[in-house]
């Protein structure tokens, strides 16, 4: 083996890793926010979470990717150590599907259909067609289908190029004689350990390892302990990502480590104990592509079913090596709402950002509500809740903003851009509704320091009108939080009612004021509160007018003119709506203000 094969080989290996990643990527583009979805709900027990992992792992194509995203997870606060132990050891089962694939390039034979099997026949075709649909498509899901492909053509083309170059290795009685240190298991487990580390993918150290076998110098007795380590060395990815999190997620890697170590620590010294009894044949025989993949399946199969019943034990062990501080047995642990390593899984930190938009969402509302509560029944401790409220509101706004910027710089599936684009539209409303909602307060608060009361009949207006605006909000959150468009077309018939209904309440203030039944400071105050009820309802059009105009692909003013002026569903809901807040209004009637 000369220089050139060692160039080669280490072309082969970046090949290898490029067209993993590249893989990898598309997969997770085309599983989209589901995986974060799926994993919330799928992991209630121990083998739900196993076969969810298995799966997942199987999509995606990186078990390294999923136990990074778990970390992620964890450290958001969305899931908890438990819910991940099963996921953790459906991913090494999962993993191995690479290697039979990989397996493949070891198939011999004149046969047309085994010569199709081959990587080097099947990978130009799949790269054709890859780069035909990514050159052509007018779909992102048909170009990620694309890069799927291109990205598998160039993994098999790298593993083909690896096992060139090790080739010459066959006949080389240097690379007899440092095999012969492979006799050695704990040698075995250290290098397998530790390259599987340097390179953080267990695919890619598992194909060299096929690659080597092509030569037919290794045997199952080195292989196996060198499978084993590779286990070990891909905890490496888990233990990188829990820098800089919480303890929680430090656990996930601290029972992804103890999950692999604790297999090799029993499998290990039971199968040679065994061979010292038994003395099996198979050790001493070459082990090729197909029999380093079968190693690796039975290898986590084994591990998987000895320890999935201990799963509670695994996850004691994890708070044993990973324990609260004094300070964190007092005080619960703080998370992060948007973690930077889901940034990896574009898919999932979207999912992990509309979560927390809701939440906004919700917090605005809650806070809108406790604004108008207190404006016809003054709490000082609520007015000190709102306040409170509306910096985390604002916090929230900051937090998202960054974190959805950030994932819009990848490259995201149209879906996906769709969902970011409609929060970074309504974000901004939510927050301005917070706003609005000091306002209100501060409004109550001036009434309630000048000791100033409106009347029966201006006090019911003002909850009518709120009564419509708050009808109008929920409909509108709904519409986001839902991702209904049937119900963010009915927002706008109301908006507009809450218009009429102000400027019909405007008009009977100023008929109380020209019959000096109302002061002019109180009007003021009862002006600024119709002024921000207003505005409020135009924030909720602002809502659903962005989930319209980007699903359906529609200019909003050209949209809102059109249903204003010929549309018979809004009218009817536009008068229907009206009608009932106006039987609710009744008669004027020219009382103190």
């Amino acid at each position: 083996m000369d220089i050139f094969s060692v160039i080669t080989l280490l072309g082969g290996l970046a090949f290898f890793l490029y067209g993993m990643n590249v893989m990898s990527s598309g997969l997770e583009k085309l599983a989209g926010s589901k995986l974060e979805i799926v994993l919330k709900k799928m992991t209630s027990n121990r083998f739900k979470s196993l076969l969810l992992g298995m799966g997942i792992t199987i999509a995606i194509q990186s078990s390294s990717a999923l136990t990074v995203m778990l970390v992620g997870l964890v450290n958001s606060g969305i899931m908890e150590l438990s819910q991940t132990i099963g996921v953790l050891m459906g991913s090494n089962v999962g993993t191995t599907l690479t290697a039979w694939i990989l397996s493949l390039s070891g198939i011999e034979g004149d046969n047309i259909f085994l010569r199709m099997l081959k990587p080097e026949s099947f990978s130009p075709i799949i790269a054709l067609i890859g780069v035909i649909m990514i050159m052509t498509a007018k779909h992102n899901r048909t170009k990620d289908i694309g890069r799927i492909m291109v990205g598998f053509s160039v993994l098999m083309t790298g593993m083909t190029l690896m096992s060139n170059s090790v080739s010459p290795l066959a006949d080389s009685p240097q690379f007899t004689h440092i095999l012969t240190a492979f006799q050695n298991p704990i040698m075995g487990v250290l290098v397998g350990a530790v390259f599987t580390g340097i390179i953080q993918s267990s695919a890619a150290s598992v194909g060299i390892l096929q690659a080597l076998s092509l030569t037919g110098q290794v045997t199952y007795g080195m292989a196996i302990p060198i499978i084993m380590g590779q286990n070990i060395g891909t905890c490496v990815t888990a233990l990188l990502s829990s820098i800089g999190v919480n303890r929680s997620a430090k656990r996930v890697a601290a029972v992804h480590i103890c999950f692999n170590c604790i297999g090799t620590l029993i499998i290990l010294p039971v199968f040679y104990l065994l061979h010292w009894l038994i003395q099996f044949s198979i050790v001493a025989m070459a082990i090729d592509p197909v029999g380093v993949a079968l190693v690796h399946t039975i290898f986590n199969i084994v591990t998987t079913a000895l320890l999935l019943p201990f799963t509670k034990y695994l996850e004691k062990l994890a708070y044993f090596f990973v324990r609260d501080s004094k300070e964190e047995k007092a005080e619960k642990e703080k998370r992060a709402m948007l973690d930077e390593r889901l940034l990896a899984t574009p898919a999932v930190a979207i999912e992990v950002s509309r979560e927390v938009t809701v939440q906004m969402a919700e917090l605005s509302k809650k806070t809108m509500e406790q604004a108008i509560q207190i404006l016809f029944n003054y709490d000082e401790a609520v007015e000190e809740t709102i306040r409170e409220n509306e910096n985390r509101i604002d916090k929230y706004e900051d937090k998202l903003n960054a974190y959805l910027v950030r994932i819009s710089k990848h490259s995201l599936a149209s879906k996906d851009n769709r969902t970011v684009s409609k929060m970074l539209h309504c974000i901004g409303n939510f927050e301005r509704i917070g706003d609005h909602a000091v306002n209100i307060m501060e409004s109550a608060h001036e009434l309630h320091e000048k000791g100033l009361h409106f009347s029966g009949d201006a006090a019911n207006e003002l909850r009518i009108l709120c009564d419509a605006m708050m009808k109008a909000m929920s409909m509108a959150y709904s519409s986001f939080e839902k991702d209904d468009l049937m119900i963010a077309h009915q927002v706008e018939p109301l908006e507009e009612v809450v218009d009429t209904l102000n400027i019909e309440l405007k008009n009977r203030h100023i008929k109380r004021l020209q019959e000096a039944s109302c002061t002019v400071e109180l009007g003021y105050v009862y002006q600024d509160l119709l002024t921000n009820i207003e505005r409020v309802s135009d924030h909720c059009s602002n809502i659903a007018g962005a989930m319209i105009e980007i699903d359906e692909h529609e200019n909003i003013h050209k949209y809102l003119h059109n249903i204003k002026k010929d549309d018979m569903d809004f009218q009817e809901s536009y008068h229907k709506y009206l009608n009932h807040y106006y039987l609710e209004l009744g008669q004027p009637e020219a009382k103190e203000a």
